[in-house]
């Protein structure tokens, strides 16, 4: 009986730990390496900018497979987020776990183990992660984007505007329209975030500065 006392205390323990590797690797899912994979069978890390994400399956596959790509990105940085919060279920240091499993999640994506950690932008990942963790600050940042991209036809740099300030909206929503007792994890999760996406763009900031980049 004691025993399985200790066992089940110690799953318990190891229970985040898991929660942040799962996150990981439903993150790490490469959908849009798949998709051109069995489309056109090409590799789509040696096209274009070598990402994985939506803008660049949809240069080298077409527009659907954009699409399949943006939709299946976003909607497994939701599966990951709410898996971690229906696991956790609101346990010691829930919300400081959920974040990190927030951030490995976009982890998986820009990294993914499958592909020798060459991934995508996490772009609509970081959709799908946002989503479930401040959705009005996703929506001010998703409009900021669109009025960057129209203005300037660069997604890149629509996207690294964006990313920059979801920090800046995440505190916004607390203010004024959802308070959080402790907004510290989310934070940490969109401060990390943001530096991610923007790292995974700094080939596109180099082209942006050189004036290479392609436009839309």
């Amino acid at each position: 009986m004691l025993d399985r006392i200790y066992k089940i205390f110690r799953i318990y323990r190891m229970r985040p730990l898991l929660v942040i590797i799962i996150a990981y690797l439903i993150g790490s899912i490469p959908f849009g390496y798949l998709i051109v994979r069995y489309k056109i069978g090409d590799d789509i890390r040696e096209t274009g900018s070598g990402g994985t994400g939506a803008t660049n399956v949809s240069r080298r596959a077409g527009k659907v497979a954009g699409v399949f790509t943006l939709i299946l990105d976003a909607l497994k940085g939701s599966v990951a987020v709410l898996f971690a919060r229906v696991l956790l279920n609101d346990g010691p240091g829930a919300d400081w776990f959920v974040a990190a499993a927030a951030i490995a999640t976009l982890l998986g994506h820009i990294f993914p183990v499958w592909l020798r950690f060459r991934g995508g932008k996490g772009v609509a990942t970081g959709v799908g992660v946002f989503v479930i963790l401040a959705p009005v600050a996703l929506l001010c940042a998703g409009v900021l984007f669109v009025a960057v991209v129209s203005l300037t036809r660069y997604v890149s740099l629509g996207s690294i505007s964006a990313a920059a300030t979801i920090p800046l909206f995440v505190w916004l929503q607390s203010v004024f329209v959802e308070p959080v007792a402790d907004l510290r994890p989310l934070l940490v999760a969109a401060i990390g975030g943001a530096l991610l996406i923007i790292f995974a763009h700094r080939g596109n900031i180099g082209r942006l500065a050189r004036g290479t980049e392609a436009r839309i």
